[in-house]
């Protein structure tokens, strides 16, 4: 599934971009975040819990918000501290939700995908990570064959810091690189050099993580197509990483304030964001990698690359993944579980998790109970994201509704429909996003604020 996109593709895919650039979820869940219901509650969540079966695998994903600095980009749940009492703090209140959650699971759950994320997860010290390690596998079954990853911050990491995290089981790292240019890096507040990534990146090689993944962002202040055609040759030529995240930045300062410190007028439009982005799949899938979805590459050999082919892949919080678990629990404040057909959000005020954690409570703040309808409707939006093809009998809610309203997108060149099947084209891939929206008939745009598509 190699795709190199001919210069005609892409130039059709421009003339498009003003119809289709249009505020829209990014479906790392379904239905949107922005539907969930302030109702549901630590009982909701108990009661979800109770529906696993004894045999189920979990995934599981804890939230470590710490940070050292904020970047002015940066659309993360972070907490900025210098104080270690803070993250220990965070970590004895860690614990007590984990004990909580297996009190009513039972001891020894099996789990087959665990995720660090942030924040800075290695913002904590050696001692702070064997203190969270030590916790989960005191709790759960961790299988000897499962998929251990984890975010790190360049400017923060040390050799000794990756050959540790390496002998406590992690075999995947993700490092927030999002643009190698100075002048870029100045503009959203993340200085860190291209040599300082290389080397850290040699190190996590050494210490023998298998995967090594590198994140980038595309419509950033500053931003052009030479200084992300420069940032692509170092990281294609130095860097080498297995897979790469390249995500579009979403600039929301009503949801997140820090963000107005970024310059406006610095922001590419969305004829510019789509020729960012044009450039990224042209030079990753030239380069051999596999696209993924609408903002990941892979290696072709790559677990991830290989779950596409396989009909395997799935898409959750965390973005693509090879997801075995049947059930997603989050730990640590704003985290999300996914849980026997429930959505459960934690509260993403540090105050507000910690009094609940100190109250004995669970801290979710708002979850959602998917109707059947919405279960097949999360279902055919999922597989068309990892599939980029669907039956017309798997589409949800009425067929016939969500087959017409594909045809306006037949005719732009996004979808080929058969008389049985709806299929993605190479020009559609750029507008993913849009082909989701046309068959998610219960979609509300005016009532939630979302990121533009492009």
């Amino acid at each position: 599934m190699l795709t190199v996109l001919a210069d005609d593709v892409q130039l059709r895919a421009a003339s498009l971009v003003a119809r289709y650039d249009q505020p829209g979820p990014r479906y790392t869940s379904y239905p949107p975040v922005p539907r969930w219901s302030k109702a549901f509650g630590d009982a909701d969540f108990l009661e979800a819990l109770d529906a696993t079966g004894p045999t189920d695998p979990f995934a599981l994903y804890v939230h470590l918000p710490f940070c050292a600095a904020r970047c002015f980009y940066c659309g993360c749940n972070a907490v900025v501290t210098a104080r270690d009492e803070i993250v220990h703090r965070y970590l004895d209140r860690l614990d007590a939700q984990v004990q909580r959650i297996v009190e009513r699971l039972g001891p020894g759950r099996r789990v087959t995908q665990l995720h660090w994320g942030g924040g800075t997860p290695n913002f904590l010290g050696i001692r702070a990570m064997d203190r969270t390690w030590r916790m989960l596998a005191r709790h759960f079954d961790i299988a000897p064959d499962a998929e251990l990853s984890v975010e790190c911050d360049p400017r923060l990491t040390s050799s000794e810091q990756l050959h540790h995290l390496r002998r406590l089981g992690f075999s995947r790292v993700s490092f927030g690189v999002q643009d190698l240019d100075p002048d870029v890096q100045r503009e959203i507040g993340r200085v860190q050099p291209a040599e300082m990534v290389r080397e850290v990146i040699d190190w996590s090689r050494d210490a023998g993580f298998e995967g090594v993944n590198v994140d980038l962002v595309y419509g950033l202040p500053g931003q052009t197509v030479e200084t992300l055609e420069r940032t692509m040759d170092r990281v294609l030529e130095e860097l080498h990483p297995d897979r790469v995240a390249c995500f579009g930045y979403a600039h929301v300062p009503w949801a997140h304030p820090h963000q107005r410190q970024i310059d406006e007028s610095h922001l590419p439009d969305g004829d510019a964001r789509f020729g960012l982005f044009s450039r990224v799949v042209r030079r990753f899938t030239g380069a051999g990698y596999q696209w993924i979805g609408f903002d990941h590459f892979a290696l072709p050999d790559d677990a991830l690359a290989v779950a596409q082919r396989e009909g395997r892949l799935h898409r959750n919080f965390m973005g693509y993944t090879t997801m075995p678990g049947d059930h997603l629990l989050g730990f640590g404040m704003s985290s999300i579980s996914d849980v026997a057909n429930r959505y459960a959000q934690a509260d993403g005020s540090l105050t507000g998790w910690s009094k609940a954690m100190d109250a004995g409570q669970l801290g979710i703040v708002k979850g959602l109970s998917l109707t059947a309808d919405e279960v097949r409707r999360r279902r055919a939006i999922m597989r068309l994201l990892c599939d980029l093809r669907i039956a017309k009998d798997d589409l949800p809610g009425d067929p016939t509704l969500a087959w017409r309203r594909l045809v306006p997108l037949a005719h732009d060149g996004l979808v080929e429909l058969t008389g049985a099947e709806a299929t993605v084209t190479p020009l559609g891939r750029y507008f993913l996003r849009n082909v989701c929206m046309a068959i998610d008939t219960a979609l509300e745009t005016g009532t939630a604020r979302y990121s533009r598509t492009i």
